[in-house]
């Protein structure tokens, strides 16, 4: 397995890159439009075929690269299928892996941050890996304050889905705000303050519900061009637009 993890600075977005040495195909998950052009390099520095994108979610930070990464690769838009997204080619859902290659994804189904969110286990010879997306973070969790969040349902994916996990499991986030790259499952469950040591889902919820965290400042162009795939609305201010400008120009 060929494996990278990329990330953009602006939004501290992680990006992975997972390839087959077999058949060269890639997927990219969470990808983000400023960094189509840097995927695009290292995937074609490692000789690879992207095949498709895979989303966690419908991002309210940052723009999906997966629209974008079509037009230039003519790969894939894979999405959680219960969003019924007309600009996406496949849908995934809990029960049903989804391979490229020698590449074996097993959706979980982990609603809380939004009420569609997925993450994705990679079982390899060696280790296990959790892409949690926005559900769980390194020693923090996703918001549940906007966006169909809920602070119960987060509780119970992550105590009945990831937490359920081997205490080895890798866990790689969609974001991290301190330079801080992976954790596990194990570490997780005895360190992370939100969520570990034993926190009562009342206590989570009271916690969660009382945050009072700043408004998004992406949201209201993020969550509905993420709705299209990754597509620039026209409300994107000027101080964002540098992409979406390159972008169109293809």
């Amino acid at each position: 397995m060929i494996f990278k993890q990329l990330v953009e600075v602006d939004s501290s977005t992680y990006t992975y890159l997972i390839g087959c040495e077999v058949t060269r195909q890639a997927i990219l998950i969470d990808p983000v439009l400023d960094t189509v052009e840097r995927d695009l390099q290292v995937l074609g520095d490692l000789g690879l075929e992207l095949a498709a994108t895979v989303d966690t979610h419908i991002h309210a930070d940052h723009l999906t690269g997966a629209r974008r990464l079509k037009q230039r690769t003519g790969c894939n838009i894979v999405c959680p299928r219960m969003l019924e997204l007309p600009c996406a080619d496949l849908g995934v859902q809990e029960g049903e892996v989804f391979q490229v290659g020698s590449i074996t994804l097993q959706p979980l189904f982990t609603p809380g941050h939004t009420d569609h969110h997925h993450a994705y286990l990679l079982e390899t010879p060696v280790h296990k890996l959790a892409f949690t997306g926005d559900a769980l973070l390194i020693e923090a969790c996703g918001r549940t304050d906007f966006q169909s969040g809920d602070a119960g349902a987060l509780y119970n994916s992550i105590h009945n889905k990831l937490f359920a996990l081997p205490d080895e499991t890798l866990v790689y986030p969609a974001h991290d705000y301190e330079q801080r790259f992976i954790s596990t499952i194990g570490q997780e469950k005895a360190r992370n303050p939100r969520l570990g040591g034993g926190r009562t889902k009342e206590d989570f919820v009271a916690l969660m519900n009382g945050l009072d965290l700043p408004y998004p400042r992406k949201i209201d162009f993020a969550v509905p061009g993420n709705e299209a795939c990754g597509e620039c609305p026209d409300n994107v201010p000027d101080e964002y637009r540098g992409p979406c400008v390159a972008s169109d120009q293809g």
